[in-house]
């Protein structure tokens, strides 16, 4: 038992109920602490963020209400897997010293850390563990991970150190706990806190190079994802198998070499290991340099390692507690997978704005709350090295989803200076030939057109949604949709146009301050001056802080309607596949207004945290007028539907189904609106695409929500 106490708390009782017992574990930017609950009289494990009391004082509000904000993420997910450690409380104190302190409270576990097992095998002479030993044993792991990567949240530093045993690790009987979605991951991709921390010297690593993936060496192979949480576990497995780590290096450099070496795969058999051929490409295509050609998620690589050593004859399952995969079809090969400019980075939630049940930000239990996001959802680890946990404590956190942002925004449109699509010439008169008297036969009617300024989107069908690797759940599956032809804005409705309807009583008058649940009063002060609807230079900007109801009410009295979630993707993408609205280039400050150098300076001002998505000063630190961005414009000609401000679309939020659907309108009731687009804050090229999806409470009046309007085509042209 340790005799140091780094904090000087052993004897207190932290949040008067937790009473400190002993140092169990410590680490660069974390230590932790055996406690006592006084109330339940049971264990529990104090992990302590003594490295982020550095935080300077003005900026500890704004990361407290991060921190608990991440407590519950971690709560969630631990609910819906046994296999992830149980997260009890999370908070700050102060120490004797006067130290702030930020802690979590997670559930106390006798056992050792796999890292501490393969190291006694390795001291006592004991043989590798069987190729059933370690998938019975991992499988536990896989399913944890596989949960987290449904919601889009990927580990980053999977490892035999944040995998905790209980029980006898070669029985079939164990229990796993995945440890360490942790905080020190969300600081690492936070480049508010990064900066806070900047000022006292202290930096952050991402990852542990011994099991680290190629493109988290470097960015030329893509961004880190699912599929990075797949090679991990790939490497572990190997290390298990073979009873040495898989990775070859002495350093950073020397491992990244190794890790990305197309010469030499860590595979099972690189390492020594007689497997069958059908395992063994199992393990070639998890750890496989390009991440395309990896398997997407934790579930999909598991299924099918089981099902190649059900095949050679090598059964996994007979006893103990099986696998959560038994069931699972061997997984079909991925396709096209992650481009450096669409993957799935884990972008935060614009503050504003509820993701979707399903999204990497979503709540299960959240009701209609909002929930923010920052530095990207994924996890990463405290400290590069090794780092040894001791027997009978867990060192875990949890992945940041929650912090502050900055806001959703909108465009101006120039709708005095932008051209309506040319009318349709009907076909002229035939006269008979067959019958000398008689008259001419009539014209054929009209073809249908739309009214100035909106767009005429011709009937066809598309695949709404993706299926591609790094699709979130709540985009899947890709379904077949039939529309009809219809018409849609060319542009977000102005402030203008909604004030010159507000003023003759036919539309509710638009707020000048910003509400949505759980709003705090620092958000409200910084986010309501962004409200378009009274400032005279911004009448040509996007109307927002409307409601949905007062969008459909505006909509109704121009004679429009919302468009449905099917209309807004259709407008935007069309039918070719394309990955954004203008096509496959990758997004510029010439394409929308979203988070550029001029952006990032307006979040410092405001002490908001925000992400570039291109290294340019696209002209509007926040708001841009609507229809400025020619090239952005999607192939049917509609402007700004990605970038600038969210939109409101007539659909109830619903999960996809595999069904080919015709005009659908969505679910016929629900508890959240879907929005689709991006803002001028957005820093994440994931949202630019045309199947990204989120939802919002109604009721929310958001300075990051708009909306556009749309217009059943009629079968012929009745109104001239």
């Amino acid at each position: 038992m340790s005799e140091r106490d780094p904090l000087g708390i052993v004897g207190l009782v932290v949040a008067d109920k937790y009473r400190i017992e002993r140092l169990v574990g410590e680490g660069g930017f974390a230590v932790v602490y055996r406690a006592q609950h006084t109330i339940w009289n049971k264990p529990v494990a104090i992990k302590c963020f003594n490295g982020l009391s550095a935080v300077p004082v003005d900026e500890r509000a704004r990361f407290q209400h991060a921190f608990i904000q991440e407590g519950a993420l971690l709560t969630e997910l631990s609910s819906e897997t046994a296999a992830i450690v149980q997260a009890r409380d999370v908070g700050v104190f102060t120490t004797p010293s006067g130290a702030w302190v930020p802690f979590m409270v997670l559930e106390w576990l006798e056992g050792q850390s796999l890292e501490q097992i393969l190291e006694s095998d390795r001291a006592a002479g004991r043989p590798p563990f069987t190729l059933g030993e370690a998938v019975r044993l991992l499988a536990q792991v896989a399913a944890a991970l596989d949960v987290a990567h449904g919601k889009g949240i990927a580990h980053r530093d999977v490892k035999p150190a944040n995998v905790f045993v209980l029980g006898d690790p070669r029985s079939g009987r164990a229990t796993v706990k995945v440890l360490d979605f942790g905080v020190a991951k969300m600081m690492a991709d936070n480049s508010q806190f990064q900066a806070a921390l900047a000022k006292t010297g202290t930096a952050i690593a991402s990852f542990t190079p011994q099991y680290g993936a190629p493109e988290q060496f470097t960015r030329s192979h893509g961004a880190t994802g699912p599929w990075t949480d797949v090679y991990a576990l790939a490497l572990v497995a190997a290390e298990m198998l073979s009873g040495r780590t898989a990775l070859e290096g002495n350093d950073v450099v020397q491992l990244g070499y190794a890790t990305a070496n197309p010469a030499r795969r860590p595979t099972p058999r690189t390492l020594g290991v007689s497997l069958p051929d059908s395992v063994e490409l199992v393990f070639q295509r998890a750890l496989a340099v390009d991440p395309r050609e990896r398997y997407a998620r934790a579930g999909e690589f598991w299924a099918a390692l089981e099902a190649a050593t059900r095949e050679a004859g090598l059964g996994i399952a007979t006893t103990g507690r099986g696998s959560p995969f038994d069931e699972t079809v061997l997984a079909s090969p991925v396709g096209a997978g992650p481009e450096p400019s669409t993957l799935l980075a884990q972008p935060p939630a614009p503050r504003g704005v509820e993701p979707l049940p399903e999204s990497p930000l979503a709540r299960s239990d959240a009701g209609p709350e909002n929930r923010v996001a920052t530095g990207g959802t994924t996890a990463l680890s405290q400290d590069v090295g090794r780092r040894r946990s001791g027997p009978g404590l867990v060192i875990a956190g949890f992945g940041l989803v929650a912090a502050t942002l900055g806001a959703l925004v909108f465009f101006r449109s120039l709708r005095d200076t932008r051209g309506s699509e040319p009318e349709a010439q009907p076909v002229g008169a035939l006269a008979s030939t067959t019958a000398p008297t008689a008259s001419a036969a009539p014209p054929p009617p009209k073809e249908p057109t739309c009214p100035e300024n909106m767009a005429k989107i011709p009937a066809g069908q598309f695949f709404q949604g993706s299926d591609e690797k790094d699709a979130l759940d709540n985009e899947r599956p890709a379904h077949n949709v039939t529309l009809a032809a219809f018409c849609i804005d060319l542009f977000e409705v102005t402030a203008r146009e909604y004030k010159a309807c507000s003023d003759v009583g036919k539309c509710k008058r638009a707020s000048t301050e910003v509400d949505w649940p759980k709003i705090t009063d620092a958000e409200r002060r910084i986010y309501s001056p962004l409200c378009t609807i009274d400032d005279p230079d911004r009448l040509d900007h996007p109307i927002n802080c409307v409601t949905w109801e007062m969008a459909l009410l505006y909509c109704e009295a121009a004679g429009k309607r919302l468009p449905t979630e099917s209309e807004w993707e259709y407008a935007t993408r069309g039918p070719d596949g394309r990955i954004y609205p203008w096509g496959d280039e990758t997004p510029t400050a010439k394409h929308l207004n979203a988070c550029g150098r001029e952006c990032v300076a307006w979040g410092k001002k405001n002490k908001t945290a925000l992400a570039a998505l291109y290294d340019e000063d696209d002209g509007f630190p926040t708001t841009a007028p609507v229809g400025r961005f020619e090239a952005g414009r999607s192939r049917f000609g509609p402007y700004d539907v990605v970038g600038n401000v969210w939109e409101w679309v007539a659909d109830w939020y619903g999960p996809y189904t595999k069904e080919a659907k015709r005009d659908p309108k969505g679910p016929e009731t629900g508890e959240r609106k879907v929005i689709r687009g991006g803002g001028w804050n957005g820093g994440y090229a994931t949202w630019l695409r045309p199947s990204f999806r989120y939802a919002q409470d109604p009721a929310a009046r958001s300075h990051g929500i708009g909306f556009r309007c749309a217009r059943s085509l009629p079968s012929n042209d009745s109104e001239g």
